[in-house]
């Protein structure tokens, strides 16, 4: 023992912590000073063996024990009460806890898990139509699969992986680091705990191949842009005959023609006479749903104003009932005119009061009444 300082201080706890208080301090602790997080850094590795020095003795009650009687001297050469040497081949049960929690690995526990195949992502392009009905689809993508001949097992076929001799069969070997026993995955069999001595031909060992699949993709109605759909199992197969990862299908809708959507409305613009603006009428809208939507104009709309058609527009996805279609209008001002309706005009134009447009009356009255206060 390097240096006595008061393992209580050093775990920053009261000296009646109780055991779930002391695994807290000391994981804190430990991932501050882990060499792993402050390389190179001498002080931050010091200081980590004297937070597991004092863990360890804390940790166990006989020690404990011992060191709230004893102090230090409770393990040095000689000492009572302590029950065998404190600095050599400690009780680790529960560093492999703290550590697999903390870092990511494991102490004692069994060989690596193949590892599961990865996730994918396909776009699929699809036009506002298939998104209202909805649609079966074929897609074809090149994603590893398992390799038939061998079954996914990189063995040749009528062969097997043999244990690997190095780590035991079980993917991990340890090594005596200082205080420490370091557990890593075994070099040799890269942490399975086999090593395949005939590889399969067709996937050289690797249990899958590269190689286009064909899969049906059902788009359900009321979809929208990046909706995302998964196929499960259908991912990059996993090594070894690991399990196969997702792949999910993000969907990009077309621009139409004629509508805009925002969720479930449907949003299109139409454009209509003044005659019509003025005198009212009808006008028909074809929705995506193949029905033609008749659209009442009041007599006296102006441009910008929205008109609601109720359930005319998507359908709710993976619910029921429909949103709605809004067609906003824009009056359209004639730009060819024939003599005779030229001189129609000029005849109404005759008949005018101003009050046919109360709005561009009342503009023209606010700007004489401003320009009269400015000449004041």
């Amino acid at each position: 023992m390097s240096a006595e300082i008061d393992f209580y201080e050093l775990l920053e706890v009261e000296r009646t912590a109780d055991d779930k208080v002391l695994k807290s301090a000391y994981r804190k602790l430990a991932m501050k000073f882990h060499p792993d997080k402050n390389p190179g850094c001498a002080d931050s590795e010091a200081k980590f063996k004297q937070i597991n020095e004092a863990y360890a003795c804390l940790s166990d009650p006989q020690k404990r024990a011992a060191y709230d009687r004893y102090g230090h001297a409770a393990f040095q050469q000689g000492a009572g009460g302590a029950g065998g040497g404190f600095g050599g081949g400690g009780d680790f049960g529960d560093l492999g806890d703290i550590f697999e929690s903390i870092f990511g690995g494991g102490f004692g526990g069994g060989r690596s898990q193949p590892r599961r195949g990865a996730d994918l992502r396909y776009d699929m392009e699809i036009t506002l139509e298939d998104a209202f009905h909805g649609k079966q689809a074929e897609i074809e993508v090149e994603i590893s699969q398992k390799c038939d001949p061998c079954d996914g097992t990189g063995a040749q076929p009528g062969t097997s992986a043999r244990r690997c001799n190095l780590c035991g069969g079980h993917g991990k070997v340890r090594a005596q680091q200082g205080f420490f026993m370091v557990e890593r995955p075994c070099p040799n069999c890269h942490g399975r705990g086999e090593v395949i001595e005939k590889p399969c031909r067709q996937c050289r060992g690797e249990g899958r191949v590269d190689a286009e699949q064909k899969l049906e993709v059902q788009i359900p109605p009321g979809v929208d842009n990046g909706t995302r759909i998964r196929l499960a199992g259908k991912g990059e197969a996993g090594p070894f005959g690991a399990p196969a990862g997702d792949l999910y299908i993000f969907l990009h809708i077309k621009r139409h023609r004629v509508f805009e959507r925002d969720g479930t409305t449907l949003l299109t613009r139409a454009p209509i006479s003044f005659t019509t603006a003025a005198l009212g009428g009808s006008i028909e809208i074809p929705g995506l749903d193949g029905a033609r939507h008749a659209i009442d104009i009041p007599a006296g709309i102006q441009s910008g104003k929205q008109l609601r058609k109720r359930g005319a527009g998507m359908p709710v996805l993976q619910g029921r009932g429909q949103g709605d279609l809004v067609v906003e209008i824009q009056v359209e001002t004639p730009t060819k005119l024939s003599a005779r309706q030229k001189e129609l005009l000029r005849e109404f134009q005759g008949t005018e009061t101003g009050e046919e447009c109360p709005q561009s009356k009342g503009f023209f009255e606010r700007i004489k009444d401003a320009w009269t206060d400015l000449t004041e």
